[in-house]
């Protein structure tokens, strides 16, 4: 017999693809009880109403599919499940059709409430919102970052063909940027499985698309220090901070003059395919979350991939993000064409 809340799930499915094109949809069934849930969802309509305007575009339908990932818990009065929703936005800028995805997750506890079963919470289980990135050991996203060229011990882990004998007769390397973004589209709702997958992932997810791209690994050893993986270790984390925590990519990339490096750009529209953008929700100088450039709309304007939050060409100023708010920072970083 199948679960009789199912049919509430259906409808919470239906109502949240409703809602991603038709912000002023009144649904005669309301399923979602959750007062937080209902207040930020009516901002954030209201916000996207004005942000579609602003950009120029016109949603043009959405199509959500809904996965039930597990059941925590299933009684005759109350239900615990966590669900994905694969959502595909398609929409319609300067006569020119754009499609970007999103896979979100969320924890939903249902109770029977009478004849009907109606969602009393809703938790995001990926907040983009995110003060580190990665590791039990990961500093403080407010920590200062050091950068360090290599020196003739250790030597560079990887790309030894780009940093040879720890930074003396170093050789010139194009970045390839078309091969940073297909990767990124390649992994972009996946992980590569020669890699840690961290629960917070969208740095070392960017780090990895600048690697692909033939970004050259700064090695030192040292976590708070250079640019560089190696994985788990007997059991140790090996990797930097600058590797899997946003606030130090974003240090380690300007704080270089060779190798790896990003030079910071004023404006969205001069960034190209493989730079970077960073987010500082709270605008106190922390960055905590990393896109990577992967595509640009009609006109013009950057279109990124992220992890954590899946996400496939979406647009770059995330204002369709619970964790955007008005004092959102961004810091546009474009990548040098030459290491």
């Amino acid at each position: 017999m199948e679960k009789e809340w199912k049919q509430t799930l259906y409808t919470y499915v239906n109502q949240y693809n409703q809602h991603q094109i038709d912000y002023r949809s009144q649904h005669v069934q309301q399923v979602v009880t959750d007062p937080a849930y209902l207040m930020a969802r009516a901002e954030r309509s209201s916000r996207l109403s004005e942000w579609y305007a602003e950009r120029g575009a016109r949603p043009l339908r959405s199509e959500t599919r809904a996965k039930l990932l597990r059941t925590i818990q299933d009684t005759p009065d109350q239900a615990v499940i966590d669900v994905q929703l694969y959502v595909q936005l398609f929409y319609e800028k300067g006569g020119v059709n754009h499609m970007e995805e999103i896979v979100q997750r969320e924890r939903l506890t249902l109770i029977h409430d009478g004849d009907d079963w109606v969602i009393v919470s809703v938790e995001h289980l990926t907040p983009e919102k995110h003060p580190m990135a990665a590791g039990t050991n990961a500093p403080d996203a407010t920590q200062d970052y050091t950068f360090q060229q290599p020196n003739s011990s250790p030597q560079p882990y990887l790309n030894t063909y780009i940093l040879q004998g720890g930074g003396i007769g170093r050789k010139t390397v194009r970045y390839r940027r078309e091969e940073a973004a297909a990767y990124a589209d390649k992994w972009w709702n996946s992980y590569n499985p020669e890699f840690s997958k961290f629960d917070v992932d969208c740095t070392s997810y960017v780090s990895q698309c600048l690697f692909a791209g033939d970004a050259p690994i700064n090695y030192t050893g040292k976590r708070e220090a250079g640019w560089w993986y190696k994985g788990y270790v007997s059991g140790k984390e090996w990797w930097s901070y600058s590797w899997a925590v946003s606030n130090s990519l974003a240090r380690y990339l300007t704080a270089g003059t060779w190798g790896l490096r990003g030079e910071i750009v004023e404006r969205p529209e001069q960034l190209m395919l493989g730079d970077v953008i960073f987010y500082d929700w709270d605008g106190n100088g922390s960055f905590q979350h990393s896109t990577i450039v992967t595509a640009f709309d009609a006109g013009g304007q950057p279109l990124v991939n992220a992890h954590t939050v899946s996400s496939k060409h979406r647009y770059w100023d995330y204002k369709d993000s619970y964790a955007w708010n008005e004092n959102t920072v961004y810091r546009f970083l474009h990548i040098p064409d030459y290491f």
